[in-house]
C-alpha cells in the first residue's frame, strides 16, 4: 500500500513547528482573554514542544510526560491537543504529531498491554510480575522498552484517536502505514479482554505497594461476568480497577472503534477491519447501555464509573480521562445529552467520593494523589464540557489563579490551600488548561462530534 500525502521525512533538531504560527495562537489569546492568559498559553504549549518531544531519525518521536521521564500512551496524545489546532497551517507541527503517532503504533506492537514506554530498550521503570499472552508459562520477562505494564483501555484507545485526529485535521495518511497491524491488535485484545475470566491470560503483580497499584487475585483482577464491554486492570489514574469494567474507558473504546472503521475504510480500503472495528463498537455500545447505565442516589439514570456484570457498581469519577465528566469531549455524547447531564450533577457533588471543597476551589480528585486535592485537569474538563460560558471563564480563571506563583499547572492542589500541591511538571495538566483558554477564546477549530451508534 501507497501512502502519498504528507512528509514521511524525520523531524530533527528545533524544526518540530513554526514559531509565527504559535506567537499569531496567542496573539488571539491575549486579544479575547488578557494577557495574564495568553502568556501561560504561550509558555505551557512552548514548553510542551521545547523540553518533552525528542525526535528520531526513524520518523518517530518520543513524549515525555514531564518529570518522569517515559511516554505514557494517554499523556502523549493529550499532551498534543492544542496542537491539532495548529497543523492544518503547520507543516512541520503536522510532521512532529505524525512522528509521535508512528511512536505510538510501534509501542503497541511491541507491547499491547503496557501502558508506559522508555526511549529505547533501557529497561529502565518499573519491574513487575506479569503474564505476556505468548509466552511459553504464564509469565516472561517484561520488555526492556515498557516502563509500566499497566493494562488500561485508554492506553490502546487515544493512539487510534490521535491518528485519526491528524488525518482528519490534515488529510495525510503517512503515519498510518502500520494501522492495519495496530488496529487488529487492538481489536483482538479487546475482543480477549472482553472475557477475561477464560481467555485472558494477562495478570499484574506488584510488591510492596498501596493496594491500588497492584491487582488482586494473584494478578488476575476482580471477577467478573461477561457484558460485552472489555475488561481493563487500572484505571486512566494508574490505579487498579475496582470491578472490571471501567465505563468511560469503553466509551472511548467504541469511539476510538468508529474512528478504526473510518480509516479501515477510506484510507486502508481494509472492509474486513472496519466490520471486525465496527461489530465490536456495537457489542461495547450495547454492554454500556445494558450495564453501564443504574440508578443514580435520586433515583434518575445515570453512567457508572465502573460494574462488574454481577451486581457490583462504583457511583465516582476519577479525574484523569476518559472520565464520565469528559464523555462529551471524547466523542461519546452531546454535552446536554439527559444521561450525562444528570451524570455530571452526580460526579461534580458531595455523592462522588473523589470530589472536594474547600475555600480555595472544588472539583474532583483521585485516589492517585492525597485527599482533599483536586486536579486542574478536572476543572480544565469541567470548563470544557460545560454549556455555560461564565462557568467556563471561571474555571479558567481558578486554574490560573492556583499555581501557587510558578507559572505550571500542577497535577493536584489541596482545596484550601494551593501552596500544597502534587508534581513540579506536568506536561498534561498543561495541555488541558490550553485547551481550555482557547475553547473559551472561541479558537478550538479541532472539535470531536458525538457519532452515530454503531447498531
Amino acid at each position: 500500500m501507497s501512502y502519498v500525502t504528507g512528509s514521511a521525512a524525520p523531524v530533527s533538531g528545533t524544526a518540530l513547528y513554526d514559531p509565527d504560527v504559535l506567537a499569531d495562537l496567542v496573539a488571539r489569546v491575549g486579544e479575547r482573554l488578557g494577557t495574564a492568559v495568553a502568556d501561560a498559553v504561550g509558555r505551557c504549549m512552548a514548553d510542551t514542544l521545547a523540553r518533552t518531544i525528542t525526535p528520531h531519525p526513524d520518523g518517530t518521536a518520543f513524549v515525555i510526560t514531564g518529570d518522569i521521564p517515559a511516554m505514557w500512551l494517554r499523556d502523549s496524545t493529550t499532551q498534543l491537543a492544542p496542537f491539532l489546532h495548529l497543523v492544518a497551517r503547520d507543516e512541520r507541527l503536522a510532521d512532529t504529531i505524525a512522528a509521535v503517532s508512528r511512536r505510538q503504533q510501534a509501542s503497541i506492537l511491541r507491547d499491547p498491554y503496557a501502558n508506559a514506554f522508555n526511549d529505547g530498550p533501557t529497561g529502565a521503570g518499573h519491574r513487575d510480575r506479569t503474564g505476556r499472552p505468548g509466552a511459553d508459562g504464564p509469565e516472561a520477562e517484561q520488555s526492556p522498552w515498557v516502563w509500566e505494564r499497566k493494562y488500561e483501555i485508554d492506553s490502546l484507545a487515544y493512539p487510534l484517536q490521535l491518528a485519526h485526529d491528524l488525518w482528519r485535521a490534515t488529510g495525510r495518511t503517512d503515519h498510518l502505514a502500520d494501522l492495519g497491524r495496530v488496529g487488529r491488535t487492538v481489536v483482538d485484545l479487546w475482543r480477549t479482554e472482553q472475557r477475561h475470566q477464560e481467555a485472558s491470560s494477562y495478570t499484574f503483580e506488584r510488591t510492596d505497594c498501596p493496594p491500588t497499584d497492584t491487582l488482586v487475585r494473584g494478578g488476575r483482577g476482580p471477577e467478573v461476568s461477561y457484558t460485552g464491554m472489555t475488561w481493563a486492570g487500572f484505571r486512566p489514574s494508574d490505579d487498579a480497577c475496582t470491578y472490571g469494567y471501567n465505563v468511560p474507558g469503553n466509551a472511548l473504546a467504541a469511539t476510538a472503534l468508529g474512528q478504526l472503521a473510518e480509516l479501515a475504510t477510506e484510507v486502508l480500503h481494509d472492509a474486513d477491519l472496519a466490520a471486525r472495528a465496527n461489530d465490536l463498537r456495537g457489542e461495547i455500545e450495547r454492554g454500556i447501555r445494558e450495564h453501564g447505565v443504574v440508578t443514580g442516589p435520586d433515583g434518575a439514570p445515570v453512567y457508572a464509573y465502573e460494574v462488574d456484570g454481577r451486581g457490583g457498581v462504583l457511583l465516582a469519577d476519577d479525574a484523569n480521562t476518559p472520565s464520565l465528566l469528559a464523555l462529551p469531549l471524547t466523542g461519546w455524547c452531546r454535552a446536554d445529552d439527559p444521561l450525562y447531564t444528570a451524570t455530571r450533577d452526580l460526579v461534580l457533588s458531595p455523592a462522588n467520593p473523589y470530589y472536594y471543597s474547600g475555600s480555595a476551589a472544588s472539583g474532583i480528585g483521585s485516589p492517585h494523589t492525597p485527599e482533599g486535592h483536586v486536579w486542574p485537569i478536572a476543572l480544565a474538563i469541567q470548563g470544557l464540557t460545560t454549556t455555560d460560558p461564565a462557568e467556563r471563564r471561571a474555571l479558567l480563571d481558578l486554574i490560573l489563579a492556583t499555581d501557587d506563583g510558578t507559572g505550571a499547572v500542577h497535577e493536584s492542589f489541596h482545596v484550601d490551600d494551593p501552596g500544597t500541591w502534587t508534581r513540579e511538571w506536568f506536561s498534561w495538566a498543561n495541555a488541558m488548561f490550553c485547551e481550555l483558554a482557547l475553547e473559551t477564546a472561541g479558537l478550538r477549530t479541532h472539535r470531536r462530534p458525538a457519532p452515530e451508534p454503531a447498531s
